[in-house]
């Protein structure tokens, strides 16, 4: 008897601790250098945006023997209200768009000529692209990442680079080293 086909895939890593970084790097310094009565609040509504950005960053692809379903685990669903699922058989054509990023997007199109934009951004991309072949008989031999991991890559390294600078710069007004004019109203 054959098995079942059954697996997951999520965003990719890179891609997730790259906008996390991003979002950590944009978002904890202010806290630091805003006006003493913005602080407490500032400092209470840095959780909740990460938050909001891992609920974001949450969304996975499943696929089985039935289909795909494209979707938020339990712990954010009643909050991003989007996704969408398809039967294997619905799936008549992939349709590809060019970007204005000077990338291509491929929308999966229907028997009902409905549209679903194609997950681009997973962690194991190769093996949810083949078991996409396999089960719509549809090719996916040009289909690529949407965005090269170079681009990644560097973006992660300019949010940790500004992580570190910041650090050093808070580390260094907490040990005396970087004085704060007096007139100042951080």
């Amino acid at each position: 008897m054959p098995v079942a086909l059954q697996e997951r895939f999520r965003l990719s890593p890179l891609i997730r601790w790259t906008l996390i970084s991003v979002y950590l790097a944009l978002v904890l310094p202010l806290p630091l250098m805003a006006p003493p009565e913005l602080k407490i609040v500032l400092w209470s509504a840095a959780p909740i945006g990460l938050a909001l950005v891992l609920a974001m960053l949450s969304e996975q692809v499943n696929v089985d023997d039935e289909g795909i379903n494209v979707g938020h685990p339990t712990w954010c669903s009643w909050l991003i209200r989007r996704g969408w699922q398809l039967q294997w058989q619905e799936i008549k054509r992939l349709v590809p768009v060019g970007t204005s990023q000077g990338g291509t997007v491929y929308y999966l199109t229907t028997s009902n000529q409905g549209q679903r934009l194609l997950p681009q951004r997973l962690e194991k991309f190769d093996r949810f692209l083949s078991i996409f072949e396999q089960r719509t008989g549809l090719k996916t031999g040009g289909i690529q990442r949407l965005t090269p991991p170079w681009t990644y890559q560097l973006l992660c390294g300019l949010a940790i680079g500004m992580l570190t600078i910041e650090s050093a710069v808070a580390v260094g007004v907490r040990c005396g080293l970087i004085v704060i004019p007096e007139g100042y109203p951080g």
